[in-house]
């Protein structure tokens, strides 16, 4: 039996408990960067596309992206090893991504004797607060094994079509999906709705993240660790790793008229290419003029500093053929031309 997990935290717990099987954990970050739809080679364009992301984005080399790709795909091939696979979910978006982009995998699979079964949780008795399968004990993981079920192929076609409309540089084709029925994979709306509001806004140019992010540093949050603290209790939607939102902030700030800045204790410009410990502790930000004026909706960042920015299959840049969420209508607009 081998258990796939989301991240090492869940995986660490999951290795305390007495389940029978191997605990693997699928580290990736698919909630960030570039997932065009996949091409027709042996995936060495995408291995490539995602390596040079994480790289990028997580002070890696690329070789060590590539290993661990190549590592994590010979692992899932070595599904028909085994008699079941158990894939261990929860309801965020980070997590639902990679939930969408297993299931489309394994759907593409002729399982054979392999038992596909999911375990997928949005809360737990006595987590007030659910935040993820990490935060549990052993005990407590341990008992939603017996209550697992079987993956329908219900849930790998609507698997399938969600994972596709993601990748797709159209994300209309994610409206799409969510207007036909969901249910089968009951946390797929309310994650990937949270999804579309990450694309910038038309009332400031900002998504729903940076925005937070914005408001959390107006309001007196200016440590980047009580910053992180309260965005994740405020949007726990998005599932969110210190690294991940440090990639928002460096957005807002790494630009041609910035709306944060980022200083060490010191007072210093800090590194912002890497994310280190050291970083989480002594890192402070501030708004800028600028930062106000598009928290208040007085000016719009993509017609002061444009954009770079992919969310799943679209990419976002420059000012021209950009995608825009319209809190008003809670809909996507399409602007040809911001100029």
């Amino acid at each position: 039996m081998l258990h796939i997990h989301n991240g090492d935290a869940a995986a660490n717990v999951a290795k305390q408990t007495s389940l029978p099987g191997e605990h693997f954990a699928f580290r990736e970050a698919l909630i960030e960067g570039p997932t065009p739809t996949r091409f027709k080679d042996d995936g060495s364009t995408w291995r490539l596309i995602r390596a040079r992301h994480l790289s990028w984005a997580y002070g890696l080399t690329l070789k060590e992206c590539s290993e661990e790709q190549q590592a994590q795909e010979k692992k899932l091939a070595s599904f028909p090893e085994q008699d079941e696979v158990v894939l261990w979910f929860e309801h965020d978006l980070f997590c639902q991504i990679h939930l969408l982009y297993l299931l489309d995998w394994f759907g593409q699979q002729q399982l054979g004797n392999t038992k596909l079964s999911l375990v997928c949780i949005g809360e737990f008795p006595g987590k007030e607060n659910f935040r993820g399968l990490g935060e549990l004990t052993a005990d407590e993981f341990a008992s939603l094994f017996p209550a697992r079920q079987e993956v329908t192929q219900t849930q790998l076609t609507l698997a399938a079509a969600a994972w596709q409309a993601y990748c797709s540089a159209d994300p209309s084709d994610i409206e799409k999906v969510l207007q036909k029925d969901a249910s089968a994979l009951p946390f797929l709306k309310a994650a990937m709705g949270a999804h579309l509001m990450r694309f910038p806004s038309t009332s400031n140019g900002l998504g729903l993240i940076e925005n937070r992010a914005l408001q959390l540093i107006h309001g007196g949050l200016n440590r980047f660790s009580d910053l992180f603290a309260r965005f994740g209790e405020t949007e726990p939607i998005y599932g969110f790793g210190d690294a991940q939102f440090w990639l928002a902030l460096r957005r807002l700030s790494a630009t041609k008229r910035p709306l944060v800045t980022i200083r060490a204790e010191a007072d210093e410009e800090t590194d912002q290419k890497v994310l280190t410990p050291d970083v989480v502790r002594n890192a402070r930000l501030a708004l800028t003029d600028v930062g106000e004026a598009v928290l208040k909706g007085e000016a719009d960042s993509l017609k002061l500093n444009s954009i770079d920015m992919w969310l799943g299959g679209v990419h976002l840049l420059g000012r021209k053929n950009l995608w825009r969420w319209d809190e008003q209508t809670d809909a996507l607009t399409f602007f040809p031309n911001l100029a």
